[in-house]
């Protein structure tokens, strides 16, 4: 099934909206690249709109906000709305900062998002007040563990009835949800952690594979996943092979998305529905 959605995406190239932060911008503009997609980078108030507009699909990430791309992903996200685009969100910091925290709220409440995506302690903050975000990354206190997810995935359901979107929180354990389904994925090696931008350049890639999958938004959201943490298997294997570090481990992820096949992702992905 996943290897459709691959399929599906390197066919019709989707062209991706990003308004992302300028900490990984760079990043997410070469995973689409190599996935299959095209990127367009656009957070100015006076051409959002008009970007969003010739797109397919709309990515935005609150990693670096400011009183400039605050409004435009306002405008962004509801023109996507009105033309029935999707739409992801990447809380990023979302419990390290009053403004984080409340921007992503009020996002959540004006537009409609096919996909929210971040680690356990910034949905946590957004869901239930209550995340400990440390910085940009996640508390190990909030961690999905093998012992806890089964609430952690009742609680996601939740969330996802409650936004009426597909909710990833991805870590070591991943889970992606709507209100009555989940997929569980354990993908990925912990050389993830140690690179900026892994998590917005998933969040890219998701983007661009629900655009190039519509109607089948929770498949195509597990499979940019399950591909992420499957390529960053294969990254690491490569990396010790060339006795390398993490700059270099970050070219290797992206040149394995860019490898990628889809009978090879079919054949390794550690996936378990609920």
């Amino acid at each position: 099934m996943f290897s459709e959605m691959l399929k599906n995406l390197r066919e019709k190239r989707p062209l991706v909206h990003c308004i992302t932060n300028y900490v990984t911008v760079n990043d997410c503009a070469n995973i689409l690249l190599a996935c299959g997609g095209s990127p367009i980078m656009a957070d100015d108030s006076s051409e959002v709109e008009e970007i969003t507009s010739i797109c397919g699909g709309l990515d935005i990430n609150i990693g670096t906000l400011n009183k400039n791309t605050i409004p435009a992903m306002f405008l962004a996200g509801k023109k996507a709305n009105e033309l029935n685009h999707p739409v992801v969100l990447d809380p990023v910091g979302a419990g390290a900062s009053t403004l984080r925290t409340n921007t992503a709220k009020e996002l959540i409440e004006k537009v409609k998002f096919t996909v929210i995506r971040g680690n356990i302690s910034e949905i946590k903050t957004l869901a239930l007040g209550s995340g400990r975000t440390k910085g940009v990354d996640a508390d190990i206190a909030d961690a999905v563990t093998e012992e806890n997810i089964a609430d952690v995935m009742k609680f996601a359901k939740n969330f996802a009835r409650e936004t009426k979107a597909i909710i990833a929180i991805t870590g070591a354990i991943d889970i992606v949800c709507d209100a009555e389904k989940a997929y569980i994925i354990r993908n990925g090696h912990p050389m993830m952690s140690m690179i900026t931008g892994s998590g917005c350049m998933l969040t890219a890639l998701i983007t661009a594979y629900i655009t190039a999958n519509q109607g089948k938004n929770l498949e195509a959201t597990a499979a940019a996943v399950a591909a992420m943490g499957l390529c960053g298997e294969l990254a690491y294997k490569k990396l010790e092979e060339n006795n390398a570090g993490n700059s270099t481990y970050r070219n290797y992820l992206i040149d394995e998305i860019y490898k990628l096949r889809g009978e090879k992702l079919d054949e390794a992905a550690k996936v378990e529905v609920r």
